[in-house]
This record gives C-alpha cells, sequence and structure tokens, in this order.
C-alpha cells in the first residue's frame, strides 16, 4: 500500500491559489494509477518513488508542473513543450493542461510498468549542448565584480551555461537586468544557477 507524506499537503496549501487544484488532481491521479506509490518531497518539490523514481511535481509564481522521470520513454520528446518547463506538460496554469484523467491515469500505470521491468531512464538523444557565448552585458558586469568572475570562472561550462541561458533567453530589457543583476549577487555568494534546489 502507498504512503502520502504530510509535507506534500503542507507543499500543496502553501502554493498558489491556481495551483492547488492541478497539484491535487495530480496527486489523486498517481494514487489512482499506481496505489503504491510513496510520497517524499525531494530537492523542495513533491515527488512520487515506485520502485525507484517516478514522478514529481511543483508550483511556481504562475505555473505549476509535472513530469514523469522516464517520460522519454512515454512520450513523444519532440514535443515543444517539454522546452517550456521542466516536467513533461510544459506551463500547466489550470488542470485543462492536463491530459485528460484517464489517459493521465493511463500514463501512469505505463511509468509503473516501466519501473516493473527496471527500464532505465535513457540518457538525453540531443547529445552535447552548443556552448552559449557569454552575453556582452554580463561579460562586462563580471569585469566589473572581481568576486562574481572568480566564480563563474571556476565553474564547468555546464554551470555557466546555466547563467548565460537564463540571462539571453530574457525577452524583455527589464526581465534582462534583473536576472543579470541576480546572477552577480548569486556568483559572488559562490552560488550555481539552480543552488536552491542542490541540497534540499
Amino acid at each position: 500500500m502507498g504512503t502520502r507524506d504530510p509535507r506534500v499537503d503542507v507543499y500543496i496549501q502553501k502554493a498558489a491559489p491556481f495551483a492547488r487544484p492541478i497539484l491535487e488532481h495530480i496527486r489523486e491521479v498517481v494514487h489512482s494509477g499506481c496505489p503504491d506509490v510513496t510520497e517524499q518531497i525531494k530537492w523542495g518539490m513533491p515527488h512520487f518513488d515506485y520502485k525507484g523514481m517516478f514522478c514529481g511535481m511543483a508550483a511556481f509564481k504562475q505555473h505549476a508542473v509535472f513530469g514523469f522521470w522516464k517520460h522519454e520513454l512515454l512520450l513523444d520528446p519532440r514535443d515543444p513543450k517539454w522546452k517550456e518547463a521542466m516536467g513533461s506538460f510544459g506551463c500547466l496554469k489550470s488542470v485543462r493542461d492536463l491530459p485528460a484523467k484517464v489517459v493521465l491515469k493511463q500514463l501512469v500505470k505505463r511509468a509503473m510498468k516501466l519501473n516493473d521491468e527496471g527500464a532505465k531512464a535513457p540518457l538525453s538523444k540531443r547529445g552535447k549542448r552548443a556552448p552559449i557565448p557569454t552575453p556582452a552585458d554580463l561579460k562586462a558586469a563580471l569585469a566589473k565584480n572581481a568576486k562574481a568572475r572568480k566564480t563563474y570562472e571556476a565553474f564547468l561550462p555546464s554551470a555557466q551555461r546555466d547563467y548565460n541561458e537564463w540571462i539571453s533567453e530574457a525577452k524583455q530589457n527589464s526581465t534582462r537586468a534583473k536576472r543579470l543583476a541576480t546572477t552577480l549577487e548569486w556568483l559572488a555568494e559562490g552560488k550555481r544557477r539552480n543552488w536552491k534546489y542542490e541540497n534540499c
């Protein structure tokens, strides 16, 4: 029999009002499709385990996400929603953004079968990602901030890329300026882009 973690109840209660019905819906479908699933909090977000990593969900300020650990074996990897947000179904703003309940439950059962069979999550088929050059405004800011520059230069290319990509993807100048300021602050503190999730 599966287990429910009270910390997940707290997480849902603290989520933005729009996200609560989404998280509750996902939770019920996962438990319905896989009665032996175990809940826990990993990386600060609710995760469901069944004979290993299974699926997880999270809520942010303006969207929620839900994803299967082995989604490449369940869904079409060419689906553009994969690029919108972490997870398998892109940015969720209502329950309607998820597949129909019956379809989602079928996916849960298929994911359960993959874990029963010991299937491994495939390595990314995208291959090595092309480098993203350091944005000019970040380069100029680093030249004036020795502490941030030292951290940035000590990072592996993948960690540098995380910051470069975050800044480059900003659609508005104000967003870009805010991200640049945050980047300098975090780098000066020796933090990677996703530091919030590294020790949860």
